[in-house]
């Protein structure tokens, strides 16, 4: 299992205009190949009355499933092009639609692969990326005493504090890398006089 990815930051779209022709490219995240593929559905309703919607996807933080598409364009001119710009810019989890609305001039198949390919890695640059880190999820219950100042605590030294719940005891959610899971629970035991307990749960990933 990969430590860390790369993804697109936010989903979006950007706009090029090459001999009449506009490429639109849309971006967004996405945790599994059918939310690609649902993306890439609803940017063609979307863009119903346009000439192609080319697609290219990476899946996994090993990029283990990829797919392209070229919708009709002459073969390897468009989701090649596309699928190439994401695994060569290192992203994953990610799906890029260019909807194309022809303008009544031929690019050709090298003026083509420049275009598309060109289209993702311009909308990549307008939209930015970020790096998400494997890290596991765990829970610490303390009680109502110390749980201000645990939590405080674990701001102060950027740790991910993801939810707080107030029961009988207080259980703070939180996200910690894997390499420091033994050495947090050594100063969790001091910082609390070994009255907090301390669970881990799944592994997940999350923004650096």
């Amino acid at each position: 299992m990969q430590d860390e990815y790369r993804t697109v930051a936010r989903a979006g779209t950007h706009e090029t205009e090459i001999n009449r022709s506009r490429f639109l490219c849309s971006l967004a995240p996405a945790a599994t190949e059918r939310e690609a593929q649902e993306f890439v559905a609803r940017i063609a309703r979307e863009h119903a009355g346009a000439s192609h919607h080319c697609y290219a996807y990476v899946i996994g933080a090993d990029a283990s499933v990829q797919k392209a598409s070229d919708d009709g364009e002459p073969g390897g001119t468009a989701g090649v092009p596309m699928l190439q710009m994401l695994t060569r810019r290192e992203l994953r989890y990610v799906v890029a639609v260019v909807t194309r609305y022809y303008g009544g001039i031929k690019l050709g198949a090298g003026g083509l692969i420049r275009a598309y390919g060109g289209a993702v890695g311009e909308a990549l640059d307008a939209l930015g990326t970020v790096t998400r880190r494997r890290y596991r999820l765990a829970t610490v219950t303390v009680d109502h005493q110390r749980a201000g100042k645990i939590e405080n605590d674990l701001r102060s030294t950027g740790r991910t504090v993801r939810e707080v719940r107030y029961g009988e005891r207080v259980a703070l959610d939180i996200g910690l890398p894997g390499t420091e899971i033994e050495s947090f629970r050594a100063w969790l035991a001091d910082a609390t006089a070994g009255t907090a307990s301390f669970e881990l749960g799944a592994e997940a990933y999350g923004e650096v």
